[in-house]
């Protein structure tokens, strides 16, 4: 199959007007929190997944994505296929992935994690060997993270995508992740509340791997519940207790690595 240009391109004018020439747009998506806008693209009888951004924030954010993808790889983290820049940012290009994300919010719209029919209501009635499987690819992500000096930063549901056919989990945008430890020199970092450390919303706080261990912690907790208000728990008690320690409030009382953290669960699953 002969490639297409995309990836041979460095620079173009307008991201938009280029795809429209060298592709056939099938989805947009331009109300996302983050500021950029993503296209699904048709090209040389594939799909891709385009993400652009014209902000200082979105190309910063875009542009810590390619170091980590420069810096991690995994079975479960979408691959970055190619970048170019545009005379306004930068774009990335993804593999489409079937599947769907957990939790979609956007600029315009938040909520229905617990909306019969949604994407997390329906992970949520999952057999539990399905859940534990999708757990495992999430907590073998965060082993690779760990192991290439990253931490996790902005963590949450719609980092997750869901293949209900294929009962698989992928994460994609990571765009957040850093190399660590940093100490937080604002007064929060971005996320989900649902999932961040307390350290997170400390200016001059170290961020470290055991924020990330805080993190997948809350995700365990939330992603193994029947409902979204975490009365109806799926586990066991083991796994409730591996789960409490990841995400104790003071730091040092949490498992000390991501490693720790999986060997406990694991052996408590």
């Amino acid at each position: 199959m002969t490639a297409h240009p995309i990836f041979n391109v460095t620079h173009v004018p307008a991201l938009e007007p280029y795809l429209v020439r060298t592709g056939s747009i099938f989805r947009t998506f331009a109300d996302q929190d983050s500021g950029c806008i993503s296209y699904g693209l048709m090209a040389a009888g594939q799909r891709w997944f385009v993400k652009g951004a014209a902000t200082p924030g979105g190309v910063s954010s875009l542009r810590r994505a390619i170091s980590v993808h420069e810096a991690v790889t995994h079975p479960a983290i979408v691959p970055l296929s190619h970048s170019f820049r545009t005379d306004d940012g930068l774009a990335l290009v993804y593999p489409w992935m079937a599947g769907e994300v957990l939790y979609h919010p956007t600029r315009s719209r938040h909520g229905g994690r617990a909306a019969p029919g949604s994407p997390m209501a329906r992970f949520r009635q999952l057999p539990l060997p399905q859940v534990h499987a999708a757990l495992d690819l999430l907590l073998g992500a965060h082993l690779a993270v760990e192991q290439a000096g990253l931490v996790a930063v902005d963590l949450y549901d719609g980092c997750m995508l869901y293949n209900f056919n294929d009962h698989r989990m992928t994460l994609c945008d990571l765009d957040e992740y850093r190399p660590g430890p940093f100490t937080l020199q604002t007064d929060r970092l971005p996320g989900s509340s649902r999932y961040m450390a307390p350290e997170e919303f400390v200016r001059g706080s170290v961020i470290d791997t055991r924020t990330t261990v805080f993190n997948l912690g809350r995700a365990l907790r939330l992603l193994l519940d029947a409902g979204d208000e975490e009365k109806q728990w799926r586990g066991t008690p083991s796994q409730l207790a591996a789960i409490k320690k990841a995400t104790a409030a003071a730091p040092e009382h949490r498992f000390r690595s991501v490693h720790s953290l999986v060997n406990a669960w694991r052996a408590a699953t």
